[in-house]
């Protein structure tokens, strides 16, 4: 059953607002926002949907609310008296130069380079001489600076690049090719390319992966089968070849060439975990697709093709992952060996230099060993400290590879290391404004609902008195089998620079532990990644750290979830809510977008009765109830098309129309921004500024430290 409306007022209602903890007292003007009368029926339950018109992204009444709306919550924080020194403080800490590792590609050795504040680092690159000039300057793309590189694949010579753009942070992306040399454009410019990458066979041509255009709006219709295709240089768009996804429908379908050129390895999925594997021999012509694995109930990735033999990192039949060897002629499970056996710690292989290392995690904290195409253990690469050690692949003829080493308080550092003698040496050191003498983390275990041990690390100043007075930034994500492991933040420094304390949980439904841990805070056991999200809430304010007046609880996408969850079942326990781009319509986030590909971590409203009343359970939309909430700021970007924007658009409307508390309720709406992937660095600089200053406002502070 479903009813609809027919017409929209925006106009303006008087709530007023008593800023917590200051003097003044403020009153908000919100936007009206106009009740529907939709109502939805799932197992025989009604469900009314007020706010559904926000869903159209496309109609003016949305784009008048959006409007409004930001007037209100910019009008707010213009308000906050250190704004504008916190911005100063900001862009001072962002403004250094900033190297990314070099690569080889052909006669070219190719780096990014930002000098401080550009919106986008640039692509430079240096010939045999050692000339360096830029290659492609991504702030030219556009006014705002926010077309950003979406990925860059050079051919098997180097003497063709395909690179992707992302316009306004929208998944979609259009692919351009270039003679290096020239940097002439060759052929089509590819358009409606999403969740791809690009992979080369030789200089002949290229693999990716698109969704044929939807009906209705690009940035939230549902996608949901994803195709192969293959581009032939010079050849038009239309005229690419479709190797997969016609007669096989897939949500998720990817296909890349193995480094010798001998094969072809397509993944297929339907949700974010889980792939079929399938291998097509690049060596035979009209040769046929071969499956390798038929189901979805493992992660599989071959990793590199040698000597008729492939390499293949998988959780089949081990759930930390490990990497097995079999012949490409019969590749099928039952044939798998061990070449890198499971451990009790969590593996994610990679290559370089003629070798494979084998990256873990313990405890959320990186070590990496190195080994031969024999399967002998070379040696434990000795990092530069305690933190998150990621790179180390390349090429199997480079004789440096390079890796970043950070932690929440050493700026991410390139090292380059030699893969014959072991030996690592820094290759670019950032020079930021950052005393990290002057600051410590340390990693705490506490224990959750239902007595499961969860790591944290809290990081903040030497000598923080712990008094339960200091402002605490309380950061998570918890699913996906996503890992959040320490890495340094100007942002985070800033934070830390006026007196507040970074702590980030490793939640149940992440990946820190495997699997296993992952499965932990899925479907009908999500409850427990929140439940261990408000533990970590709970020890920090036992120990002092903090207290439920000075605690900001943060989360992006899941993490949004994460917030919106915890802030409407223990609204009691934080003074302010921080959700971003979050995926709050837990009944209805699966009909846009790519989002059906959720399930496996959080079911559907439409799988069963019982996993209907679960999810409404926990739905933050659905669960705002007529209470005093923490003080909120919503925040999504116009151009999310991974979690639609009216996520946070009908969660706003029903905060600002139930909460019968003085604490604000705002959204920040960034125009010309998607899911968060290529913004510029001025809306990052803007946005981290008013996230921290609305929250530090909103705890009485009155002025920086």
């Amino acid at each position: 059953m479903r009813k609809t409306f027919m017409t929209l007022i925006v106009a303006t209602v008087i709530i007023s607002c008593k800023q917590g903890n200051t003097d003044s007292n403020k009153e908000i003007k919100y936007p009206e926002t106009h009740k529907g009368d939709v109502v939805d029926t799932y197992f025989g339950v009604e469900v009314a949907d007020p706010y559904r018109w926000l869903e159209d992204d496309r109609s003016e009444e949305t784009a008048a609310w959006v409007k409004a709306e930001n007037e209100v919550t910019f009008d707010y924080l213009g308000q906050i008296p250190f704004r504008d020194e916190l911005k100063k403080q900001m862009e001072e800490a962002w403004n250094y130069e900033k190297i990314g590792a070099p690569f080889k590609e052909g006669k070219y050795t190719y780096f990014f380079k930002n000098d401080g504040l550009q919106n986008q680092s640039i692509l430079y690159r240096k010939n045999e001489e050692g000339k360096e000039e830029v290659f492609l300057d991504p702030n030219k793309f556009s006014k705002d600076g926010t077309t950003s590189f979406g990925s860059i694949d050079f051919s098997e010579d180097g003497s063709k690049v395909a690179y992707a753009i992302s316009e306004g942070g929208s998944d979609w992306r259009k692919v351009i090719v270039l003679d290096t040399e020239t940097k002439d454009v060759i052929g089509d410019t590819l358009v409606d390319v999403k969740f791809s990458g690009v992979s080369w066979y030789k200089n002949e041509g290229f693999y990716y992966s698109s969704y044929d255009k939807p009906e209705g709006s690009e940035l939230s219709a549902k996608t949901d089968q994803h195709k192969l295709y293959y581009h032939k240089l010079g050849s038009a768009q239309k005229d690419d070849t479709l190797i997969f996804g016609q007669d096989q429908k897939r949500r998720y379908v990817g296909g890349y060439v193995t480094g010798d050129n001998n094969f072809l390895v397509i993944t297929a999925a339907n949700s974010t975990y889980g792939n079929e594997l399938y291998l097509k021999d690049l060596t035979k012509a009209n040769s046929p697709i071969v499956t390798v694995v038929n189901n979805f109930d493992s992660s599989n990735n071959v990793l590199d093709s040698k000597d008729g033999k492939l390499y293949i990192a998988t959780d089949y039949k081990a759930p930390n992952t490990r990497v097995v060897t079999v012949d490409a002629t019969n590749a099928g499970q039952a044939n798998w060996v061990d070449f890198i056996a499971e451990t009790e710690n969590v593996l994610n292989p990679t290559k370089g230099g003629g070798y494979i290392f084998a990256s873990y995690l313990k405890d959320a904290v990186s070590f990496v060993k190195q080994y031969d195409y024999t399967g002998k253990e070379i040696r434990v690469v000795e990092l530069p400290g305690i933190g998150t050690a990621g790179g180390f692949g390349g090429k199997k003829e480079d004789t440096t590879l390079y890796y970043s080493f950070t932690n929440y308080i050493t700026p991410g550092t390139i090292y380059a290391f030699d893969p014959k003698e072991g030996v690592s040496k820094i290759y670019e050191q950032p020079k930021v404004k950052f005393d990290s003498s002057q600051y410590e983390s340390k990693q705490v275990f506490y224990t959750s609902k239902d007595g499961t041990k969860v790591p944290m690390i809290i990081t903040y100043k030497k000598g923080t008195e712990l008094n339960g007075k200091n402002p605490t930034m309380l950061y998570a994500y918890g699913g996906f089998n996503i890992s959040l492991t320490p890495s340094f933040s100007i942002a985070n420094a800033i934070w830390l620079e006026n007196g507040g304390i970074y702590a980030v949980p490793n939640l149940r439904g992440g990946g820190e532990y495997g699997k296993e841990w992952h499965v932990a805070g899925t479907k009908m056991q999500k409850q427990n990644v929140f439940d261990d999200f408000i533990a970590a809430a709970q020890y920090l304010i036992d120990n002092k750290y903090t207290s439920s007046d000075y605690l900001a609880i943060k989360g992006g996408s899941n993490g949004g979830l994460l917030v919106g969850a915890t802030m409407t079942q223990r609204p009691d326990l934080m003074k302010v809510a921080l959700p971003a781009v979050g995926v709050l319509d837990m009944l209805r986030y699966h009909t846009f977008t790519a989002g059906a590909g959720w399930a496996y971590d959080y079911g559907t409203s439409e799988d069963s009765k019982e996993m209907f009343e679960y999810i409404k359970g926990y739905s933050p939309l659905h669960n705002v109830k007529a209470v005093a909430y923490p003080a909120t700021m919503v925040t999504t970007g116009d151009h999310d098309d991974r979690v639609v924007p009216a996520h946070s658009f009908k969660f706003a409307a029903e905060l600002q129309a139930k909460n019968t508390g003085n604490n604000p309720m705002l959204i920040r709406i960034e125009t010309n921004a998607g899911h968060g992937a290529g913004k510029s660095i001025a809306q990052q600089v803007q946005e981290h500024v008013d996230l921290q200053a609305f929250t530090l406002y909103s705890m009485g502070i009155k002025k920086l430290k």
